[in-house]
């Protein structure tokens, strides 16, 4: 891959940070975990690139990427949290079975990033929400009936316009 098609991607890549954010944040309802799972998820993607498919749906891909990771994380946690009973019949205990996760901060936060993205107004909002659930920027632009240019500004000004509301969550680390 071309050094500007490499810079393109992580670039683009980079640009999926907020929507990968809000995903990872519904999987594992902590703040924390979440900010884990999304270096992870891009540090993957960044590792291979070469395997991501040109013209193909970059936010698909990465969600899938994200989910996997999740997926993976998870198996390992309940396999390292269950252990082999000694007794005659071998039944497997799985400590962390009767415990509770407080995922009230990651709510509350969900709340405020969904407040946010309805304040904003329906030229807004929609073409952002159709970029965030996968569509690509010709997609939206055909079912919008308006022009490409358009559907880009107002992605970009949608983004803005959050970063700005949000701007408390800009220190969260990355």
């Amino acid at each position: 891959m071309e050094a500007a098609e490499e810079t393109m991607f992580r670039e683009l890549v980079q640009n999926q940070y907020r929507p990968l954010k809000g995903f990872a944040l519904k999987l594992t309802q902590d703040m924390e975990d979440a900010n884990d799972l999304v270096q992870e998820t891009m540090l993957k993607a960044f590792k291979n690139e070469d395997k991501f498919e040109k013209g193909t749906n970059l936010s698909g891909w990465l969600y899938t990427i994200m989910r996997n990771i999740f997926i993976n994380n998870y198996r390992r946690m309940v396999k390292s949290q269950t252990f082999l009973d000694d007794t005659e019949n071998q039944f497997y205990i799985n400590n962390a079975k009767n415990a509770t996760r407080n995922g009230g901060e990651a709510n509350m936060v969900m709340k405020e990033i969904n407040l946010a993205i309805d304040g904003l107004s329906d030229n807004l909002k929609v073409p952002f929400m159709m970029s965030y659930r996968g569509y690509k920027y010709e997609e939206i632009a055909r079912y919008l009936a308006i022009p490409l240019g358009t559907v880009k500004i107002r992605i970009h000004t949608a983004r803005q316009k959050l970063k700005e509301k949000l701007k408390v969550y800009d220190t969260l680390t990355f």
